[in-house]
């Protein structure tokens, strides 16, 4: 070690033997007189510069001048020290004096505060204390709240959008663990691409080119920053498209099975496999085609598609754009089937937030259910008060019944008991399904009554009783909780006793009734019920008639749809009656159900899980 790193690195005094020894001896008398001392790397990085200069200003050191020269630097090195300690002590009285301005300043302002505050309190005892709720605070969330577009209540946030993160609060963490392990071991690892709206399976095929792709649609006007997208098909993708539409024409399910094994992520022979699933009775099989489908859709989205702003739309009218809402919404029923109602929410604000004007199928038939069933009461309020100008939310059964147990669980007790007593007497006709539903006999007076019996029945159109049997069929389990029970009573005796006493708005509901709710249901309320395939609410034949299709990759098409495929001939020979979906969808894919048509179907799946595993 020579003894110019010494001093670069030590900075202290050394003195230098006068007989020049070996190097080893200098060493030992530098490391012997070197005085204990806390070491700073930033003094090394200070000295560096100075030893330099005075390295360049030396002049080489003999014996007759050591002793000089070393005097020398011991003194510039005391007057250095001495100036570095002036230095400091006058930066330190600087800061002193700061912090004592700082202080003064302090004081200063909360003598101001105390004076305000003085003539604050003048003022209230001259004029009166201000109201509760007119504090600054309030009228500045009011403000925010109005200023809130009806965009913003239908933001996603990407956390919510896995239903893993929801398990792990029901469960915990260590059983959805082991089971996400589970899957993940299943195949092949690291070929997937990490995806927001669905956890991918490591048993999957790799996506590679799909053939899908999407891309801004300019043929829509956009305004108030809001974009629209449409999808589109290469060459190869629609070849396979239209064998899978002659495949479906042909009312063989083996040949969809072909095309699946030919081609993974083909979206929509991946649904139509998924409700053969279904009719195997294998649900999870099913759920994990459709998230296939909904991952493959994913892959494709354009990088200014973004999810969570709402205000990315798709044109449902455009053939190719249909497939994300119907895989969607399919999704969030079999999330919600796994009680993640808080991610079936958020998968509902998404689907809306693709067409919020339009709705195409009909989402906010269900999204209270998952509203409640996630405890959002406050978010839903919000939403129905900055939704209802524009969509009428309020007419429907669902939305006027599930605001007022929205009320009732914040403890608003007196607006919703309003709002109970109004869906009571507009929507009569749900009581008694309700009840039966909860297994509740009602008292003598309700049973003879006859506003909520005969009147009942008599005055509900069949379109709107479609949807007071919808909203009873999915939403009764809301009412069985034990404080809502006695609540219900008392407001529907008090519903009785307006009826009785000729109340002006019992009236205004009976000529509403007899002028809206009236015809066929809407062709996304239809879809809705379609797709929700629950058993105690069906479609007729008659309901669609004309309608369309009834295909489970496309059911019942806009009016002014635009294709870009050649629909395939409707088989007179389907049009038979028909009372759930189940055979709807049959017969849209079967000519007949027989044994050999069910055994081919059945025995094709099982061929394509035999193949899917070994892939």
């Amino acid at each position: 070690m020579s003894t110019r790193y010494m001093k670069k690195v030590y900075g202290s005094d050394v003195l230098l033997e006068k007989d020049n020894e070996n190097e080893n001896e200098i060493e030992n008398s530098i490391i012997g007189n070197v005085k204990s001392k806390t070491f700073n790397l930033f003094d090394v990085l200070n000295e560096n510069s100075e030893v330099s200069e005075k390295e360049n200003e030396e002049e080489p050191v003999t014996e007759d001048n050591c002793d000089n020269e070393t005097k020398r630097k011991r003194k510039k090195k005391r007057r250095k020290k001495f100036e570095n300690f002036k230095t400091q002590q006058a930066v330190g009285t600087k800061q002193e004096e700061e912090e004592e301005e700082e202080e003064e300043e302090e004081e200063e302002g909360e003598e101001d505060i105390d004076e305000i505050e003085r003539t604050v309190r003048e003022v209230n005892k001259l004029l009166g204390e201000p109201l509760p709720g007119c504090s600054s605070q309030s009228t500045d969330n009011l403000q925010w709240i109005e200023q809130k577009s009806k965009e913003d209540i239908l933001f996603v946030q990407h956390k919510h959008l896995n239903p893993y993160n929801e398990l792990k609060k029901i469960f915990g963490s260590k059983t959805v663990q082991a089971e996400q392990n589970n899957r993940r071991n299943r195949g092949r690892l690291g070929h997937l691409k990490r995806t927001w709206l669905v956890s991918t399976r490591n048993n999957w095929p790799p996506v590679n080119k799909s053939g899908l792709s999407m891309s801004l649609d300019h043929t829509v006007k956009s305004a108030n920053n809001v974009q629209y997208f449409v999808y589109e098909h290469s060459p190869s993708y629609r070849q396979v498209q239209l064998k899978f539409l002659e495949a479906v024409e042909s009312l063989n399910p083996e040949n969809i099975v072909s095309i699946l094994n030919a081609h993974s992520y083909h979206v929509d022979a991946l649904l139509q496999i998924a409700e053969l699933c279904k009719l195997n009775e294998d649900l999870a099989m099913a759920a994990e085609f459709t998230e296939r489908a909904l991952y493959c859709l994913e892959c494709a989205f354009h990088p200014l598609f973004n999810v969570t702003t709402a205000l990315c739309r798709l044109d449902y009218r455009k053939q190719q754009n249909r497939a994300l809402f119907i895989t969607l919404f399919k999704h969030l029923n079999f999330v919600g089937g796994r009680a993640c109602y808080r991610t079936s929410l958020e998968f509902c604000k998404l689907l809306l937030s693709l067409d919020p004007e339009g709705d195409p199928l009909a989402v906010i038939l269900s999204l209270d259910f998952f509203a409640l069933r996630a405890k959002e009461y406050e978010w839903f309020i919000e939403f129905c008060n900055l939704w209802d100008n524009a969509r009428n939310l309020t007419q429907l059964p669902n939305i006027a019944f599930s605001l007022a147990l929205a009320h009732f669980h914040l403890g608003h007790q007196t607006v919703a008991s309003e709002l109970l007593q109004n869906a009571l007497i507009m929507f009569s006709g749900v009581l008694m399904p309700l009840l039966d539903k909860c297994s509740i006999q009602c008292d003598e007076t309700v049973r003879i009554h006859d506003f909520f019996n005969s009147k009942a029945v008599i005055s509900t159109s069949p379109a709107l009783e479609k949807l007071q049997n919808l909203y009873v069929t999915r939403s009764f389990r809301l009412w069985k909780e034990t404080d809502l029970l006695p609540w219900l009573r008392e407001n529907v005796h008090i519903v009785l006793t307006r009826v009785d006493s000729k109340d002006d708005y019992v009236k205004y509901c009976e000529v509403k009734r007899s002028k809206r709710y009236q015809g066929k249901l809407p062709k996304n309320i239809l879809r809705h019920i379609i797709l929700s395939d629950i058993k105690d609410v069906t479609v007729n034949i008659q309901e669609i008639q004309n309608g369309g299709s009834v295909l489970s990759h496309d059911p019942l098409p806009p009016v002014d749809s635009i294709d870009i495929y050649k629909r395939p001939t409707a088989n007179t020979t389907t049009t038979r009656t028909s009372s759930n979906l189940l055979s709807l969808f049959v017969s849209s894919l079967f000519t007949d159900i027989n044994g050999e048509v069910s055994v081919a179907a059945l025995e094709g799946l099982n061929l394509f899980y035999d193949n899917n595993e070994q892939a």
